[in-house]
């Protein structure tokens, strides 16, 4: 919630608050118990550091923020996904009065990072303590491993699920992520084989049998990987097969046809098991894929992974690896077009063309401009940009005098909810 009570001096305490409390949760108890589930309730758990939008209704309420003060509960909404209307780069947010904020269409990390070119000196200041100086990748902070980690965990379930997958064991040391699309790439996998074998070699886990989970949207990936001839001979593979599980989960198991080749087969409960069972990884993520690497999904996996072993005292820092086929890189990385994705940045004409098998280390926290060395642009990415009002090079460097022009004569749009309590 934001600040809304700079110059309202009279109002209660309370309705003051910059957030609503965290003591503020035991009052609204009873409440919680009639909200109903967040959103994927069935297999992701919220913490006590979440609120629902009912509970911020009950507890501004409980408090007579508006029957005692006058203040009403209104959300002012900034819609990232249209260029013309939203504030992200030319407003001051800081200095907005409505108490919730609802930054609409951020459907990955690069939505809030381009809180680091906005205009004003106070929310670039502030963008920059929350992701770090993005010319500095080894240096960026795992933002949304650690939120992550805070807020959410899995399900009673799905918990059920992963721990049936590793058995009472320690859990696995190495993640692995497969997204093939539905294709058999034999390429694809030998690759990621070597990156394997260098994360292994990096983390110093050669001299043991360390045990690797294998997740994919192909299950046919999956099974080439597991039955490699000699895989199993030094490392353990784990897998979840949904088809043998017989927990709650599979209750009402359920297969739609819905984006089968974008999702795979399994139905979509398992994308959770999966999930929360690679994040389990102690030591490595490996991303590997039959076109585009480092999806969101690899990306989060990477990060929440990272942010459960920070402080680990192993000695090993976690990492994360990206797996290229050489066919992947005739072109250079021209192909890794996903807005989200964390290659993206590097898919402009910088990037070097008829490279071998690649394994690269890789940010948990992708970049959302073009600052660091070997990244630029593609054109697609330059138009996009034009429509936010940002002037991009070839080279990626932002036209900063266009920028200012931009926003002096952009009409400032204001959208906002006012709830009725």
């Amino acid at each position: 919630m934001q600040d809304g009570g700079r110059n309202g001096g009279g109002f209660h305490k309370w309705c003051r608050e910059e957030r609503v409390p965290q003591s503020e949760k035991d009052d609204s108890e009873s409440f919680s118990r009639q909200r109903g589930k967040y959103p994927f309730g069935d297999y992701i758990s919220y913490s006590n550091f979440t609120f629902t939008v009912k509970e911020i209704k009950h507890l501004w309420r409980h408090k007579g923020c508006e029957s005692k003060y006058g203040r009403k509960l209104v959300m002012r909404i900034d819609d990232f996904m249209k260029p013309v209307e939203t504030n992200v780069i030319c407003s001051n947010w800081k200095k907005w009065k409505q108490p919730i904020i609802w930054f609409q269409g951020t459907v990955d990390s690069v939505a809030a990072q381009f809180f680091l070119k906005n205009m004003h000196s106070q929310m670039r200041t502030a963008a920059l303590n929350l992701f770090g100086d993005p010319q500095v990748l080894g240096l960026r902070p795992n933002v949304f491993g650690e939120l992550m980690r805070v807020l959410i965990s899995p399900s009673e379930d799905v918990e059920a699920a992963v721990n049936w997958v590793i058995g009472g064991g320690e859990n696995p040391d190495i993640s692995l992520h497969m997204r093939m699309l539905m294709h058999r790439s034999g390429r694809a996998v030998q690759a990621v084989l070597h990156c394997l074998n260098k994360a292994m070699r990096s983390q110093h886990l050669m001299s043991s049998r360390p045990k690797v989970v294998v997740v994919s949207d192909t299950p046919a990936v999956v099974k080439s990987i597991m039955y490699m001839s000699n895989l199993s001979e030094f490392v353990e593979v784990l897998h979840f097969d949904y088809d043998k599980y017989r927990g709650s989960m599979f209750k009402g198991l359920h297969i739609t046809d819905s984006r089968r080749r974008d999702w795979g087969t399994a139905p979509r409960w398992v994308a959770f098991v999966d999930f929360f069972l690679a994040s389990r990884a102690k030591y490595a993520t490996i991303s590997g894929a039959h076109r585009r690497v480092g999806t969101t999904y690899a990306q989060l996996v990477a990060a929440l992974s990272a942010a459960y072993n920070l402080g680990d005292m192993s000695g090993s820092r976690f990492i994360f690896l990206s797996s290229f086929q050489s066919n992947l890189l005739t072109d250079g990385l021209k192909n890794q077009r996903g807005w989200g994705h964390v290659w993206n940045r590097y898919a402009g004409p910088l990037s070097c063309r008829k490279q071998g098998n690649q394994c690269a280390f890789t940010p948990v926290l992708p970049s959302a401009w073009w600052d660091g060395l070997w990244q630029s642009p593609i054109p697609r990415d330059i138009n996009r940009l034009a429509s936010y009002g940002i002037k991009l090079s070839a080279l990626g460097t932002v036209d900063k005098d266009s920028l200012k022009n931009h926003c002096k004569k952009k009409k400032n749009v204001v959208r906002t909810i006012t709830f009725k309590l």
